[in-house]
């Protein structure tokens, strides 16, 4: 049965609640266990820490970063979907990393930020019609007695691509987006923390989106590919 009520918000979650699969995270899918395991045996992973790591690599680069891939398919969010399916934005990558740690026991949840891209496109502002990219997702991560906040968003090759700084997660400090590119011009701005998350909350994700972008971002797909290369300089 389809599941889209409200997740769980707590301030800093207790490591307990964000170890159990859901709906969306549903990391008992043999699936999404094949993948971490093989993951972290690859990576010859041993701590939770290591193996954290290795899941943020493989996602990050698994799976090109586009955010003209939304759309309001509940069923496209589930951890599982994403890992059969090709390239996504932030938020189901997210929600794949989340799941694949709960596989291997490292305790995982979500997180949500709005956030404002200084290296927007004209073109791609003229289509959303703001800088403001709401909803931005993240995964936080239990390691060592602390929680980690860690965006596989953008991949490797994209960031090559467009000059911006690759993220880089050691599992003992945050992997946020960067302030600024490798040539200093300003980047991401973090404006508004919409905490912690055990669980996707979809129809209040999916409601802001509808609110800022309307339809056209979970409708519109096809027509908003010409702009896909473009989302980060003009």
């Amino acid at each position: 049965m389809t599941h889209t009520g409200s997740a769980d918000l707590v301030a800093t979650p207790p490591q307990d609640s964000c170890s159990a699969p859901t709906w969306f995270i549903d990391s008992d899918d043999p699936r999404i266990v094949d993948f971490a395991t093989a993951t972290i045996a690859a990576a010859g992973a041993q701590t939770d820490r290591e193996k954290a790591v290795a899941l943020f690599e493989a996602v990050r680069d698994g799976w090109r970063y586009d955010p003209y891939s939304v759309n309001d398919d509940p069923a496209a969010f589930r951890a599982s979907a994403v890992l059969a399916g090709g390239a996504n934005w932030c938020v189901p990558k997210s929600v794949l990393l989340t799941a694949a740690c709960r596989a291997v026991g490292i305790p995982a949840g979500l997180g949500f930020a709005d956030v404002r891209n200084h290296l927007q496109s004209e073109k791609l502002r003229a289509l959303m019609g703001t800088d403001l990219f709401v909803y931005h997702g993240y995964s936080t991560i239990w390691i060592d007695g602390e929680w980690r906040k860690a965006s596989p968003a953008f991949n490797r090759e994209m960031c090559e691509r467009f000059g911006t700084k690759r993220l880089e997660f050691d599992g003992r400090s945050d992997a946020l987006m960067h302030s600024y590119d490798v040539a200093g011009h300003r980047h991401m701005e973090y404006l508004r923390d919409h905490g912690q998350y055990t669980d996707l909350p979809f129809d209040q994700m999916l409601t802001a989106i509808l609110a800022a972008y309307g339809p056209a971002m979970t409708g519109g797909v096809d027509a908003m590919s010409d702009v896909v290369d473009e989302a980060f300089h003009d």
